[in-house]
Parts: C-alpha cells; structure tokens; sequence
C-alpha cells in the first residue's frame, strides 16, 4: 500500500469516526469517574524528560492532536464534531491521580478509542506523564 492511499484511509477513517458520532449518543457522557481500584494504581514509569518526550511522540504518531490538539487543549480540527468534547489536558485536577489518567487512556469514551489493545502499559503511562507536564501554571 502507497503512503498516499494510507494517509487517504486514515483520514477518511478518521472523518467516519466524526460524523458517525455526530447526533448519536456518546458512549458515558457524563462526568467520568474511574473505579477506585484504578484511583489507587501508581506510575510505574519515571516522570522525566525521556518519558515525556516519549508521550509527546506517541500523541502525534496514534493522532491524539487530532481532537486534542497540539497544545492539549482538547482543541483539535476534530474536536468540533465530538460530543463529549476531548479533554482540555491542561486543566487536569491535580486530585485526579495517574491511575485514574491510565484508565481513561487504556479504556476511551466516546469517539475516543481504548488504547490497552494497541499500546503497551508503558506507553499509556509515558501519556500520563505527557499529560501531568501539560497542566497550566
């Protein structure tokens, strides 16, 4: 497959996640709370320039800037069509612990895919730590 007709499928794919979303019902709209066995979980993964780095690399390769934008704010060219919104992940609470962040991540909501299937716990703990080094000061 050329990198031109992947490209073209992903986009269309991406514009069929949109407008199928549009209108419908989002899957626990709502306020999102996690179970408390997932609050308690801690980052196994150290919370530096390298894992950090790594979550910033891995929201441009899985297209996260998508819907939530280059800075985070949940202000993608996607996020118009979305109901819930993406997340603003630079209005993070800091009472919401890392466990909580890996779960979102791992299972999605909405338009928003669960990412447990095709990235690995490291990784989804390296977006944490992208996550928290986005949070307003």
């Amino acid at each position: 497959m050329t990198r031109l007709s992947t490209l073209t499928g992903a986009a269309a794919l991406g514009a069929l996640l949109a407008v199928s979303s549009i209108g419908t019902p989002a899957r626990g709209q709502g306020k999102w709370e996690c179970p408390a066995a997932e609050k308690a979980k801690k980052n196994p993964v150290a919370s530096n320039a390298q894992s950090i780095a790594a979550g910033k690399k891995l929201t441009a390769d899985k297209a996260c800037t998508a819907c939530h934008g280059e800075s985070g704010k949940g202000d993608g060219p996607g996020a118009a069509a979305l109901n819930p919104k993406p997340a603003d992940w630079t209005a993070v609470p800091a009472s919401e612990s890392d466990g909580c962040l890996f779960w979102k991540v791992s299972t999605g909501r909405g338009a928003m895919p669960p990412w447990k299937d095709s990235l690995s716990e490291p990784e989804r703990w390296q977006l944490v730590n992208y996550i928290r080094s986005l949070k307003k000061k």
